[in-house]
């Protein structure tokens, strides 16, 4: 595991939480870059990072991560104070498994430390629906503007035994891929561009052959008006980013059941 904080102080606090849940493991780095670097020799399960950096922040090196083809699959936690959506919004979009504030409590870091066992470990997460139905012959239409963001979804839900998925890049380019293919759930963020997840909910709900697919919102969305319109629209279930396997196999053995 490689941990990226400037402050030593809060390195060896942080460093001591982890080894009291058993990870002795542990690569200190107080710079983004030195941990990059590091992680072209050395692939790390887990990366947990401090927001602000001397060189970089938490949200650059995430994406740098995501950018690497080495490195893409790499865990991430982002352990903040920082609650400004403008630095915490890159960190969602490129796959962070969880987002903990500080301070934190050992309870926090412990869920935090199970969501990436569940994201690493396919056989933790797999589950069957029942009635017959396998997971892998379910077809998912997993639709986000974010390249990262989709890697990161496809990857947890193929850890969940889901093998097919069709990937779009805007809620428009959804609706054509649609007109000619049957989907069993559709999975799409809130906030693209050319036509949204609302806007994409609503036409499927309205003017689409699929009008009682089950469809997941996943967003990063705090105004509970537009989330109110969005539930509104249509959509089966919203879960939030950073998108975490457990909440997503539950919603989804809601949606997907037959009683």
């Amino acid at each position: 595991m490689f941990m990226v904080e400037p402050s030593p102080a809060q390195s060896h606090f942080i460093e001591a939480q982890l080894r009291s849940l058993g990870i002795s493991v542990i690569s200190a780095y107080q710079e983004g870059a030195s941990a990059l670097t590091a992680m072209q020799h050395q692939s790390p399960d887990l990366v947990i990072s401090a927001m602000h950096l001397p060189d970089m922040t938490g949200g650059e090196l995430v994406a740098n991560m995501r950018a690497n083809e080495r490195t893409s699959h790499i865990a991430f936690i982002l352990l903040s104070s920082e609650s400004n959506p403008h630095y915490l919004e890159p960190v969602r979009q490129n796959g962070s498994s969880a987002i903990l504030g500080k301070p934190f409590t050992i309870e926090q870091l412990k869920k935090a430390l199970a969501t990436v066992l569940d994201y690493l470990n396919p056989d933790n997460t797999k589950f069957a629906l029942g009635n017959g139905i396998d997971l892998d012959q379910i077809k998912v239409l997993l639709v986000d503007d974010s390249r990262s963001a989709r890697t990161f979804i496809r990857h947890v839900l193929e850890n969940l035994g889901i093998q097919h998925i069709t990937e779009a890049i805007n809620g428009r380019q959804a609706l054509e891929i649609i007109q000619n293919h049957y989907f069993d759930l559709v999975v799409t963020d809130y906030n693209m561009p050319e036509m949204d997840g609302r806007e994409l909910t609503e036409h499927i709900r309205t003017q689409s052959w699929l009008s009682t697919v089950p469809i997941l919102m996943v967003s990063s969305e705090s105004n509970q008006s537009r989330l109110a319109a969005v539930e509104q629209a249509g959509v089966s279930g919203v879960c939030n980013k950073p998108f975490e396997p457990a909440v997503v196999k539950e919603l989804l053995e809601k949606m997907l059941r037959i009683d």
